[in-house]
């Protein structure tokens, strides 16, 4: 898939509010200072589409873009954040769960994890619950600059076997780096293809 367009639509943290179209839907989600907003730059190649922060929990609210006029990248705010009250955690994580179970033209989420650090009991729960909401999710692996191929085979390696320890398979998952362009095209073919599959009422 080649982007052609790329526009931000509308912020909010109110899911009644998201856009009314009925165009599918990709959420992107992660843990702070995971490398979600320089993953969607990347995939959109807009240097500045998503707003970089090196302050974990800079996005607070529900983001919607609008991809070559025909689905919505959606960047969610992170969990699991650094420097917010518990008492925002708390509103974040509503908006956040009211989002996945009530938006029906969501056709998958993206988890983003940092591939330098071993599984973290936070991104866990969070696959958890999106397996228990029967939501269907890929993996992305971010920041695998960071790492030379064999050690980001041993950590994907240790991530399977944890995950394996409760899931009946490793859920689909990409490689990528936002610095070097690694995965690109593997996550918008994927993207793609769902598109393909679906018929738009």
């Amino acid at each position: 898939m080649h982007i052609k367009s790329a526009e931000f639509v509308v912020s909010n943290s109110d899911v009644t509010k998201c856009p009314k179209d009925r165009l599918p839907e990709y959420a992107f989600i992660g843990r702070s200072n995971v490398g979600k907003s320089s993953l969607i730059n990347m995939l959109t190649s807009r240097k500045s589409l998503a707003k970089t922060s090196g302050r974990p929990g800079k996005t607070q609210l529900i983001n919607h873009f609008l991809i070559n006029d025909n689905w919505f990248l959606v960047d969610l705010p992170g969990y699991g954040y650094a420097r917010v009250s518990k008492s925002t955690k708390k509103v974040f994580q509503k908006f956040i769960t009211q989002y996945f179970e009530h938006r029906e033209q969501l056709v998958t989420a993206f988890v983003l994890v940092d591939i330098r650090h071993k599984p973290q009991p936070i991104d866990q729960e969070f696959m958890q619950y999106l397996g228990e909401s029967g939501i269907p999710f890929s993996i992305i692996f971010t920041k695998a600059d960071k790492l030379r191929p064999k050690a980001i085979e041993n950590h994907v390696e240790a991530y399977k076997n944890i995950l394996l320890e409760t899931w009946e398979e490793m859920p689909n998952y990409f490689i990528t780096s936002s610095s070097k362009d690694i995965g690109k095209d593997d996550v918008l073919n994927y993207i793609d293809g769902l598109n393909n599959s679906i018929v738009i009422d």
